[in-house]
């Protein structure tokens, strides 16, 4: 399908005309190409995947024509959104899902990244027919899949990953995930402009806060990819690096990838999904350090993966304690409520290999090593 075929078909759908910004037709029209001549889908993978653009635009066209109903909205400031980011399978999940329970934050839920309008009230965050239509897709997913849920599982009303803000602007992470597209990858990685993903994003979370408002928690284990795009848009940003050892990073990520292609492909190449990640968390990195050499290394605070998995409620307290929050006794409570509804392996174990996407625990140390020496990140040899 062409970009025009894909805005006739959100607009059919939704009676709605206006998109917003047209930048994100270049990443649109890159990624259907790619899917078409790249992606080597199956029949089903690509119906899945056009459907998925289409309700992702259709999904905006609703947001910005409420916006444009309700204007005053875009007057409503993100006050100080902490970021939560680091390489991928560095401990991001546990770490929002603590700060989530915190009742005075506010976290993008996985059900309103899919179906944003109307704004929530708050008794609507975990309950109602959008939420229930989400966990009912998720679980129906995990019959087909039930390995995700050991990688990374998410209900409909836990914290989702910035990318699914960005992925209605079409310039996300998320679409080189699930298919190996080079000329996307190519694109995302070295050449699109990440700005209109997050002035949308922006505008997103002002419709979402308009009656459920907190403090916005975030997390995307890509924000390092685009350091730079997101402060400009949120000045105010607080941000947060995980650190893990690369090798348990690399091998975990890559096998994600894998599970997520099979459902899209029979035709996966492994050793694709192994150059394609050490490629981009090479990117990752350098990108992050040069952030830093020109705001200073304390402009992110770093967290180590040992750390969070050791003792999470102190780790937690020490995000709160370098930016200056109350760190409440309700705050607490809910934190160690959740740890002990879900303790380590609740959705089983999850099991990989380095060498089946064509790489080594000692290659990738030593890939990385300049970085694990910098952070000081334990590592199994």
């Amino acid at each position: 399908m062409t970009p025009e075929e894909i805005v006739a078909a959100a607009r059919a759908r939704t009676g709605l005309e206006d998109f917003g910004d047209p930048a994100i037709l270049e990443g649109l029209g890159i990624l259907l190409k790619s899917y078409a001549e790249e992606a080597k889908f199956t029949e089903t993978g690509m119906a899945r995947s056009i459907e998925a653009v289409v309700a992702a635009l259709a999904n905006r066209m609703r947001v910005e024509d409420w916006l444009k109903r309700h204007p005053e909205l875009l007057e409503r400031p993100i006050e100080k959104p902490l970021f939560v980011f680091g390489l991928p399978r560095t401990g991001t999940t546990l770490a929002i899902n603590l700060l989530h329970a915190d009742p005075a934050r506010r976290s993008f839920l996985r059900w309103e990244a899919f179906d944003s309008v109307p704004p929530p009230r708050p008794e609507e965050l975990h309950g109602g027919p959008r939420y229930d239509a989400m966990q009912a897709q998720t679980e129906l997913a995990l019959k087909y899949a039930p390995q995700i849920a050991a990688i990374h599982y998410e209900d409909a009303d836990s914290p989702t990953e910035c990318q699914f803000a960005m992925a209605p602007s079409f310039c996300a992470q998320v679409y080189d995930s699930q298919a190996d597209i080079p000329s996307y990858h190519r694109w995302f990685l070295h050449d699109a402009d990440y700005g209109p993903a997050f002035r949308y994003e922006k505008r997103l979370l002002q419709l979402l806060q308009a009656q459920a408002p907190g403090r916005w928690t975030l997390k995307n284990p890509w924000h390092p990819l685009f350091l730079d795009a997101l402060t400009a848009v949120f000045p105010e940003a607080q941000l947060v690096m995980t650190h893990r050892d690369p090798a348990e990073v690399v091998g975990s990520a890559c096998n994600l990838l894998k599970v997520v292609r099979l459902l899209y492909s029979d035709d996966v190449d492994l050793i694709a999904i192994g150059d394609n990640l050490v490629e981009t968390f090479e990117v990752m990195i350098a990108r992050s350090e040069a952030f830093r050499a020109r705001h200073g290394q304390d402009a992110i605070f770093d967290v180590q993966y040992a750390d969070v998995m050791r003792d999470p409620i102190g780790t937690v307290r020490s995000i709160y304690g370098r930016f200056d929050e109350p760190f409440t006794s309700e705050a607490e409570a809910a934190m160690k409520g959740y740890l002990a509804a879900n303790p380590k392996g609740k959705h089983g174990r999850h099991e990989y290999t380095l060498e089946e996407f064509g790489l080594t625990r000692d290659g990738v140390h030593r890939k990385f090593a300049e970085y694990i020496e910098r952070y000081r990140i334990p590592v199994k040899v």
